[in-house]
């Protein structure tokens, strides 16, 4: 796989772009307008620049990297690529709309990935002709930093799609691959989402404060990182995602999302990207 494409130059199609193009090979990128694609590109140029400024990539490469990203607003481009990854919004009527697309642009050899964090990788696949070549390759934020990538296979995909992409992963990233079985949240956002989910619901409560709560978790677990500080990290509106796809697969209480954690993705405060969420930024 030399070809790759990512649809959604957001933060986790960039940071996939991104390593992409470190790895040395092509990659393009969707975006849906002028603003968006110059808002991926600046994404990228931020991150390749500050790998230069921490001293994990030079000068030469960031400029390499970079001279490898191309960003589209036509889907059909992508027709030469060995490698599609969804990077679109967490919402699966979008997804389903772009591997039914995909089906028809991409070359019959061509392997077609989610990135989803909670979605069934087999609802998506069914949306093409060949679901077999239809994998999960979930990346985690930011993607140029944490080593690990989720290769989620659904009850249809060819083990020959598996082991080319565990073997790209793995080899060309140079990422750390862990198998899941397809079902909502996988492995990591299984264990992860109700632990942050209870976070929220303790802050709700008026049990304790917000610092209180992260500093627990930081100083007593020794977390890197306390919940309410990883929600918005990971970003608000996909913790709410997460949770209601593990509460519709498995109907238990703690999967259900708190109303603050809707009220908030509702006022737009989603964390990080947007300037504001538990935190301000």
């Amino acid at each position: 796989m030399k070809k790759v494409g990512v649809i959604g130059g957001g933060t986790m199609g960039a940071g996939i772009a991104e390593v992409v193009a470190r790895a040395g090979d092509p990659v393009l990128v969707l975006e849906r307008d002028t603003d968006s694609a110059t808002a991926a590109q600046t994404r990228i140029a931020a991150s390749l620049g500050r790998a230069v400024t921490s001293g994990r990539l030079t000068h030469a490469a960031a400029d390499t990297a970079r001279d490898l990203v191309t960003v589209t607003l036509d889907l059909n481009e992508f027709a030469d690529r060995d490698l599609v990854v969804e990077a679109a919004p967490e919402i699966e009527s979008v997804k389903i709309d772009f591997f039914r697309r995909l089906d028809e642009i991409v070359s019959k050899t061509a392997i077609l990935a989610t990135n989803t964090s909670s979605i069934p990788v087999i609802r998506i696949a069914n949306a093409t002709s060949q679901p077999e070549r239809v994998v999960g390759i979930h990346f985690f934020n930011p993607v140029p930093v944490l080593p690990l990538v989720e290769i989620v296979v659904s009850l249809r995909t060819s083990e020959n799609v598996v082991a080319e992409v565990t073997t790209y992963a793995a080899k060309r990233l140079g990422k750390k691959t862990i198998r899941s079985g397809d079902r909502a949240g996988f492995i990591v956002n299984a264990l992860l989402v109700p632990y942050l989910v209870s976070a929220v619901r303790m802050l709700e409560s008026g049990f304790a404060t917000l610092e209180d709560i992260d500093e627990g978790m930081v100083a007593g677990c020794a977390h890197p990182m306390g919940p309410l500080r990883l929600c918005d990290t990971i970003g608000l509106d996909v913790v709410l995602a997460v949770s209601n796809s593990l509460y519709d697969e498995f109907r238990e209480s703690q999967h259900a999302p708190p109303p603050l954690l809707r009220r908030m993705v509702e006022a737009g405060r989603l964390g990080r990207k947007s300037g504001k969420g538990f935190y301000s930024y």
